[in-house]
Parts: structure tokens; C-alpha cells; sequence
């Protein structure tokens, strides 16, 4: 072995080894975010199965889905119950799809017995009509039954990408339950259940208000990301396994100690009477 390819060799060690580490740092990386989807997909599972639970649960009280908010924090798509009086002049309009066509979901204050108020989501109106004068015969008087799914409220905006809530035009992009009650017109002092509830799909007088529009799609590609992240993190331990120093240094030596040359075996010459030997061609 020459000199100048010690010297090269021995240059390409600190390089070796630190490629060597930042691999086994990306591996570490690799393996904690599949571990982490792992954990995700667990979570999603319980969340589907309560999901699922509670909206084939029988509809109780507003009572005791406020007494459970109170405790855990967490009602959603909970069946409920409420009666009260429509306050149509403060209701507040949620831009919304529904079924390929945009508009608004209706959040209207609902006066309760006891003074408080509930926003509900009444249901989608089309875009072109957000007056309510075109709707008139939706906005039902008097004491009315509700019955829905409780949601719980945003503690703030979810994205970014969402625009700012256009509060003087009435038009709401996000959930923002505190200015939508203080934007309704409600009286001073007024007291707000902290929940929403979606109304469920019977039918409002004129078709309008098209209730029922809560959508429960939670996507779950949880275990297809944990199966990407440990199939690249398979894949980079083969290729850390194939580059390593001992793997390197075992090639080397075999390089080293080259085996001997092949010999070419023996042949008998077929024109002589006497055996004849010679190397064949």
C-alpha cells in the first residue's frame, strides 16, 4: 500500500465518522416520528370510538352537558336538548359549504329560561340568500325545541391560512363564539352558555335553514405515515450497515491480501501415444 493512500485514508476517517453520526441522528429521527404517528394513530382510534359513542347516545338536558364541559373541557358531538326563543335579529352567518354549493351556516341566539343565551347553528342558506327577508318563513317565533350535537368552542383561531373574521359585514370564517354573541345585538350584562350546538336536520318552515349540516370526517393516515417513517428508517440502516468503518476496514484488508492468481489446469495432449501434459490455452 502506497504512502499517499495512507495519507488519503487517514484523511477520510473525521469525514467518515462524522457522515456516520449524522446518519444515526437522521435513523433517531426517523424512528421517533414513526413512534410518534404510532401514538397519533392510538389517539384517533379513541377519538372515533368516542365520536362514535356519543352520537348514538340518547340526547340529554343542556344542564348536564354544561356540568360535563365544566369537568372535562370536552362535549363534543355530544346529543342534546334546549328550548328557548329565537333571537333571528342577531344572527350571525358562517361561511360554509354544503354539498357543492357556498353560503353561510346560521348561528342564531337562542334565549333560554333562565336569561342565558346559546348560539345555535341553525343550518346552510345559500350565498344569495344571507338577507333574511328572503328566508322569511324560516324565521320561526316563539318557543321552539331544539335538538343537536353540543360542539365545543375554539380557543382561537385554527389556521393561519384562514382569513380575519369580517365582523361589520357579518361574514365569520372562523368560529369565534365571543364576538359573535357580542356582535348579535344581545342585551347588556347578557350571559352565554359556553358551548354551541348544531341543529339536526328537521326540517325548518320553507326549507331554510337546511339543518343537520355537521360534518363528522375525521381522515385517519396515521399508521400509512408510521409505515413511511420506519420503512425510511429501515432503509437507512441498511445503507449505514453497508458504509460502515468495520464493513470498510474488512474490505480493505481482503484488498490487501489479494488471493493467489488462478492457474490454468493441466490438459493432455490426444495426438501422442505417450501421455503429454501441458498448461491448456
Amino acid at each position: 500500500m502506497s504512502e499517499a493512500s495512507v495519507k488519503d485514508r487517514g484523511r477520510s476517517r473525521p469525514r467518515s465518522a462524522l457522515l456516520l453520526g449524522l446518519g444515526l441522528l437522521l435513523l433517531l429521527i426517523l424512528l421517533a416520528l414513526g413512534t410518534w404517528q404510532v401514538q397519533r394513530l392510538h389517539w384517533k382510534e379513541g377519538l372515533l370510538q368516542t365520536i362514535d359513542r356519543r352520537t348514538h347516545s340518547v340526547p340529554v338536558p343542556l344542564a348536564e352537558v354544561e356540568k360535563e364541559f365544566a369537568s372535562t373541557g370536552d362535549v363534543d358531538y355530544t346529543p342534546v336538548t334546549v328550548s328557548g326563543t329565537f333571537l333571528h335579529s342577531g344572527e350571525r352567518h358562517f361561511y360554509a359549504t354544503w354539498e357543492g354549493d357556498a353560503g353561510f351556516n346560521v348561528y342564531t341566539p337562542l334565549a333560554l329560561d333562565d336569561g342565558r343565551f346559546v348560539l345555535v347553528n341553525r343550518g346552510f342558506i345559500p350565498y344569495d340568500l344571507k338577507d333574511a327577508a328572503k328566508r322569511a318563513k324560516g324565521q320561526v317565533t316563539g318557543r321552539v325545541t331544539i335538538t343537536g350535537l353540543a360542539r365545543n368552542p375554539l380557543p382561537a383561531k385554527p389556521s393561519m391560512m384562514l382569513p380575519d373574521n369580517d365582523v361589520a359585514k357579518n361574514i365569520f370564517y372562523w368560529k369565534d363564539r365571543d364576538v359573535m354573541a357580542a356582535s348579535a345585538g344581545l342585551p347588556a350584562g347578557f350571559t352565554l352558555v359556553p358551548i354551541f350546538i348544531d341543529a339536526d336536520k328537521t326540517p325548518n318552515p320553507g326549507g331554510l335553514p337546511i339543518g343537520g349540516v355537521t360534518i363528522i370526517d375525521l381522515p385517519n393516515s396515521h399508521l400509512q405515515y408510521a409505515v413511511t417513517w420506519y420503512g425510511l428508517a429501515a432503509a437507512l440502516a441498511a445503507v449505514l450497515i453497508l458504509a460502515s468503518p468495520s464493513r470498510e476496514r474488512g474490505m480493505n484488508a481482503r484488498a490487501a491480501f489479494p488471493p493467489p492468481p488462478h492457474r490454468r489446469p493441466f490438459c493432455r495432449c490426444p495426438f501422442l501415444p505417450m501421455p503429454l501434459f501441458y498448461r491448456c490455452p
